[in-house]
């Protein structure tokens, strides 16, 4: 589906190749303050060009620096074909829509009909909204209904991230639907449904932004009712790639959660009151719902926890509060035959309370667990059971319509040193061409990396606090401005006791606050220290001084006790092989990569990485994670530290030593 306008506007430019147009006498020159060319940057976006016109496959790795959102955007503007781009999340998917895509427009002054597709649970529904609004909910939530009706009269798009909520508001199931609970065609609002208008623009549009779970829904159509998107596409640019097969492997899987139960149970005494006026029995199966999805999440503990559900199954409390579940759920879905008769609303609930029973067999093994691995996570506010599927290869590749598509997947960590065989396998992308840049940072001058002699083994109480210790006169010399990161809560929570009594500049931790608002705090504020887990590990962008090091407590290996991982290490050992060497490493490698990331983020920034395992020296897997680092000096001397953050330049000692080849 080629662009006439485009092509016709490029006809009678000059050399309109990527790397005369990312070169320092190119448009995005003139466009991007600051801009330099990079030869990296060059070379990725002629690969991705050569890619789109043979309708190839492609995995290519540009370590941090190297541009690879103008190296995709460029060759796929000037392509002048449909091409769709996949993010890992929403913040980057606005940014890419409203920030970088406009910009190379604007640069290669190509009229380009882009559009921005989200998940469905971003957009206000309108018919939830108004019926929520109707009827009174408690004087606070009323109000805040209030704000968003006047909003919604206001807003175009529908996208709920106008009203600037945080991600675990309680407001979201009563104004934006989910795929169980949407009226589809049959909703009194269809004709206004964002969510509609939204996929019919992207159907139309010539570029469209999407996430990895969209994309992931229109290979499979898992919605039904609505077009596809991917049959058009030329092109389709995975950014974040590392992210996917996580992605799939969850998209993939049946789960089933607390607030589909309980919003089945509202939404049942809702379209009572609405289309029937009160029917014998059917409000007392819907308060029984209710009742039974509160015991059952105490059944399962307040606290977080995911775990094998065969392993809880059988105690006797999680078993009768299961048993109770599962009934009252066919309880409502009986009571409500008497009712779908009277309006949609109540035909529609019949629907649902009839799947999520079935669902509720599904995820708890009652259909047979034999291709898959049952879960469950608990959590203070619920729960979510997960059946997972083995294998999630068959199920994306499958749908790789790569004959008919180009396909680009591109992160700043994909592979492990030079290899890409890892990743290549969880897809599976075996045949797919690869290529692979360093940053284009000169990390021998702007970093340094701290290898600190630690006693204790990473298993062995009281290391966390050891960690501390070895950090406390780390955090003195760089005056605070530093990621602390660790590899679990229970780690995170210990370290943050420590160092509170201890430190009297600002300090931020993980969940006392939303990730943004510490995020906002930690580069606004002065000589910040931000502890946090997994989240933090990547999609972090703080430029300048405000973080000068980063503190990593552990080689972040996957805790061996959670489901999923158990089940592929049981998975790769049913097969003969060596689950450690061929999943654990890799994974970890490629995490640490993320964690690494966060601290240059530019040609002038400075910062030192402190490595705290001492594993790194005294297993043989260590060299792989030493390898897989930018190309840093390296010291175990703290007083190589003191002086490169006293300098403002690095200060290199005997006792120092490069990476090796």
């Amino acid at each position: 589906m080629t662009r006439p306008r485009a092509r016709a506007a490029l006809a009678n430019a000059e050399d309109r190749s990527p790397t005369r147009i990312l070169s320092s006498q190119g448009p995005l020159a003139d466009h991007v303050e600051g801009f330099s060319a990079r030869p990296e940057q060059q070379e990725m976006a002629e690969i991705v060009a050569e890619t789109i016109e043979a309708r190839g496959v492609l995995l290519c790795e540009a370590g941090t620096g190297t541009g690879k959102t103008f190296a995709y955007l460029v060759p796929s503007l000037l392509s002048g074909r449909k091409v769709i781009i996949s993010t890992g999340t929403r913040a980057l998917q606005d940014q890419l829509f409203y920030r970088d895509l406009p910009l190379v427009q604007r640069a290669l002054a190509i009229p380009v009909d882009a559009a921005l597709l989200k998940g469905r649970g971003n957009y206000l529904c309108r018919y939830r909204l108004g019926r929520n609004a109707a009827h009174g909910h408690g004087d606070r939530l009323a109000a805040q209904l209030a704000h968003v009706s006047a909003w919604a009269g206001r807003t175009t798009s529908g996208d709920v991230g106008e009203l600037g909520l945080p991600d675990e508001s309680p407001l979201y199931p009563f104004i934006t639907s989910t795929s169980d609970n949407c009226l589809g065609q049959g909703c009194p609002e269809v004709q206004g449904c964002h969510v509609v208008r939204a996929r019919r623009e992207a159907q139309a549009a010539e570029v469209v932004v999407v996430n990895h779970h969209l994309l992931l829904a229109d290979l499979t159509l898992r919605e039904e009712g609505f077009a596809e998107l991917l049959p058009g596409a030329d092109a389709v640019i995975v950014d974040e790639a590392h992210q996917l097969p996580e992605v799939a492997q969850l998209f993939f899987s049946t789960s089933l959660g607390s607030r589909q139960l309980l919003e089945l149970a509202r939404d049942t005494v809702a379209a009572e009151r609405d289309e029937a006026g009160e029917l014998e029995g059917l409000r007392r199966a819907a308060v029984a719902l209710e009742q039974a999805t509160g015991d059952f999440a105490h059944a399962l503990g307040a606290t977080h926890r995911r775990a094998i559900w065969s392993e809880f199954a059988e105690q006797p409390r999680v078993g009768d509060a299961h048993t109770t579940l599962s009934q009252a759920l066919a309880d409502l879905a009986t009571a409500l035959e008497d009712g779908a008769c009277r309006g949609d609303a109540l035909k529609h609930c019949r629907r649902r309370a009839q799947g999520l029973s079935e669902r509720l067999a599904a995820v708890t093994g009652a259909g047979g667990e034999a291709d898959g691995l049952c879960w469950f996570e608990s959590h203070e506010r619920g729960f979510t059971l997960t059946s997972t599927p083995a294998h999630i290869g068959e199920a994306f590749t499958s749908r790789l319509r790569a004959g008919d598509c180009a396909w680009v997947f591109t992160s700043a960590t994909l592979a492990v040193g030079n290899d890409f065989s890892y990743f290549q396998g969880r897809l599976p992308l075996a045949n797919a061409g690869t290529a692979r840049w360093e940053s284009p940072y000169d990390y021998a001058r702007q970093a340094l990396l701290y290898l600190p002699e630690m006693i204790l083994a990473p298993n062995r109480p009281g290391y966390t606090e050891a960690v501390m210790a070895a950090s406390l006169p780390v955090l003195l010399a760089s005056r605070g401005r530093a990621f602390l990161l660790f590899t679990s809560h229970r780690a995170l929570a210990e370290a943050a006791r420590w160092l509170a009594p201890r430190w009297s500049l600002p300090l931020l931790v993980q969940g006392e606050a939303p990730r943004t608002e510490l995020l906002r705090r930690f580069r606004t504020g002065q000589d910040s220290v931000l502890l946090g887990t997994q989240s933090f590990w990547e999609g972090v962008d703080v430029r300048g001084e405000a973080l000068s090091l980063v503190v990593i407590d552990k080689l972040p290996f996957a805790a061996p006790e959670d489901p999923l991982t158990k089940a592929q290490i049981q998975r790769i050992e049913r097969d003969g092989r060596n689950p450690f060497l061929e999943y654990q490493v890799p994974e970890a490698v490629i995490a640490l990569k993320q964690g690494v990331g966060r601290l240059i983020r530019g040609p002038e920034e400075r910062g030192v990485l402190m490595l705290c395992d001492p594993r790194i020296h005294t297993r043989s897997y260590g060299q792989m994670f030493l390898t897989a680092l930018p190309p840093m000096r390296r010291t175990s001397e703290l007083s190589d530290v003191q002086s490169f953050f006293a300098s403002g330049g690095p200060i290199l000692t005997q006792a120092m030593s490069p990476r090796p080849s």
